[in-house]
Parts: structure tokens; C-alpha cells; sequence
């Protein structure tokens, strides 16, 4: 009875909240155990399979949130039909990725990964709230030091940095063909990694 109770708790929780729920959030606001407070989104997450709920809760950007279960993906995608999408630049994009892989690193180093000047890209991951000055290098001029965010995970739907393609891995693909990499997608998938 009082897993349950907490389970509702949790729920309402992770449901109430516009960003994911760490563990550690989940157990301060509930007074509950680690491991009470997983085997509260346990039972949630199989009551709503069991009920045939197109909800689950799902583990992303070091936390939980409520999601639409990818099944119903087709239909769901109709409500943002018209709606700008909001797709960073290119130049955004090779940034963060800089960013991701380096921090926390300057705007001179990822000028110097990128070849280009990065101001504007900066400017608009820091818009966006896709990465954080974290700090300032100690060196002569101070200059600022650059972090990805929670958004940055929950935007790529990563749970943490740990989950990033490592670089071996992405060389590993850019060397590989398409024809190779449908190939390597279809058996993987039919060994079940």
C-alpha cells in the first residue's frame, strides 16, 4: 500500500514537472529511499503497459519525465504540423559538438577546432540554454569557460555525457559506407545489440 502511494506521488511528480526529475529531487520531495522511489517508477512504468497507456516514464538528462511511448509517434507528430521547427545551424551544431566532447573549453579552442570564428553560434547555444559558461580559465585574460546543459541532454535525449558516440565510434561510421552502416544497422539489430 504505501509503494503505491508512492508510486501515485511519483507520478504526479515527474507529471507536474516542465523538466526531468533527478532521483535525488524524486527522494527529497517524496522522504523516500533510492530504491523505493525505482521501484516506484517500476510499477508505474509496468502499470502503464499493462493498461496499454501510450505514457511511460523514461530515463533522460540524469532524470525522469513522462513521455509519449514511440508507438504513437505518427499521430502525435501531427500537433506540431505547421510549427517552426526548432533545428540549430550547422555552425551551432559543429560547436556544441566541440563543446560536448571538450568541456570545459574556450571560444579560442573551439575556434581552433573549427577554423572559423564561433560568436554568433555561441551566442545562440546560450539563447537556447544548450550551454552554460561555467567558469573562467586561469590564464592571462580570464577567458570564459563553456559547458553543455540539462537541455543539451534532453534535447539530444541523452541520460549523461557518458552516453555521447565516442570518437572512435563516429571515425569508425565516417569510414564505413551507407550500404556498410545498413548492413551493420540490420544485423545489429537482428543480434539484438
Amino acid at each position: 500500500m504505501i509503494l503505491d502511494r508512492l508510486a501515485r506521488e511519483v507520478e504526479a511528480l515527474i507529471f507536474a514537472s516542465d523538466a526531468s526529475l533527478s532521483i535525488e529531487k524524486l527522494c527529497e520531495y517524496t522522504g523516500s529511499g533510492k530504491d523505493s522511489v525505482h521501484q516506484a517508477l517500476d510499477r508505474l512504468n509496468k502499470a502503464f503497459l499493462d493498461q496499454q497507456h501510450a505514457l511511460i516514464i523514461i530515463e533522460v538528462a540524469g532524470g525522469y519525465r513522462l513521455a509519449t511511448d514511440k508507438d504513437f509517434g505518427a499521430i502525435v507528430s501531427q500537433l506540431f504540423e505547421g510549427r517552426k521547427p526548432g533545428k540549430l545551424s550547422r555552425a551551432a551544431l559543429e560547436t556544441l559538438a566541440v563543446i560536448a566532447y571538450s568541456q570545459p573549453c574556450t571560444r579560442m579552442a573551439i575556434e581552433s577546432i573549427r577554423g572559423v570564428n564561433c560568436d554568433s553560434a555561441i551566442r545562440t547555444l546560450l539563447e537556447r540554454d544548450m550551454i552554460r559558461i561555467s567558469g573562467r580559465m586561469e590564464t592571462p585574460g580570464r577567458p570564459l569557460l563553456y559547458s553543455t546543459t540539462m537541455v543539451f541532454l534532453e534535447y539530444f535525449g541523452l541520460t549523461d555525457l557518458d552516453h555521447l558516440p565516442r570518437s572512435s565510434e563516429i571515425a569508425e561510421l565516417l569510414c564505413m559506407s551507407s550500404s556498410e552502416m545498413e548492413e551493420k544497422d540490420l544485423f545489429g539489430a537482428a543480434d539484438g545489440e
